[in-house]
């Protein structure tokens, strides 16, 4: 599996042949990723809920333009949004999964890690990926499966930089990686408290380098 990080949230995923795209939020800000016209050949493109820096309908216009055989799954919620401005969605939530040329995405978690009670809370689903890879979006839901690779939440209003460490050390992956970090101007002390964490528990952080491909066997 290769996966290329290219803001925030938005990453390209390449297994087994299958190409998906996740969360391509606000290109235009800052740290929420790169120009949506470099992707291409996308199989699926992976929604997990409505916020700007996740759900962007003029950055995922481009980049439906540009792999129109692609589908996008996504919320209910997220598919209404869309439906209302004439564009196509497949809905993917907790415990749904289709597959992509033999590839399985399981949709996991319902709900968005508490802001402050209900406010700003909009239904969120993480998704698994050929059974190896989690990326939980605005969340810390446990897949309740073995995972393999983690993109692991660093940043945001919604969390702490301890929340962050307790739930990595909790799933035990073999990998994990920093995501959610887009309104950081730099993440390195982040990196390194998170790498003296896990090192202990023998899970391998790696920082990740923007546009750079991370390959895990």
């Amino acid at each position: 599996m290769k996966i290329t990080k290219y803001g925030h949230c938005c990453m390209y995923i390449e297994v087994d042949g299958v190409r998906v795209l996740t969360d391509p939020g606000n290109f235009e800000n800052a740290g929420m990723g790169a120009d949506p016209k470099i992707f291409r050949y996308l199989d699926a493109v992976i929604i997990t809920h409505e916020h700007q820096d996740h759900f962007h309908l003029p950055s995922l216009s481009v980049v439906m333009a540009n792999n129109r055989e692609a589908k996008v799954y996504t919320t209910a919620s997220v598919k209404a949004l869309m439906a209302a401005e004439g564009r196509n969605a497949e809905v993917l939530e907790d415990g749904q999964t289709i597959t992509v040329k033999n590839v399985p995405l399981t949709g996991v978690g319902k709900e968005h890690a508490e802001i402050y009670g209900d406010f700003n809370r909009p239904p969120t689903t993480g998704v698994l990926i050929a059974n190896q890879f989690f990326y939980p979006g605005d969340a810390f839901t446990n897949p309740g499966v073995p995972v393999k690779i983690l993109a692991l939440p660093i940043a945001g209003p919604w969390m702490k930089i301890k929340e962050a460490i307790a739930y990595v050390l909790a799933l035990k992956p073999q990998y994990a990686f920093p995501v959610h970090d887009g309104m950081l101007k730099t993440a390195a002390a982040q990196h390194k408290t998170l790498t003296a964490a896990l090192t202990p528990a023998k899970i391998e952080f790696r920082p990740a380098e923007l546009g750079v491909a991370m390959e895990f066997t």
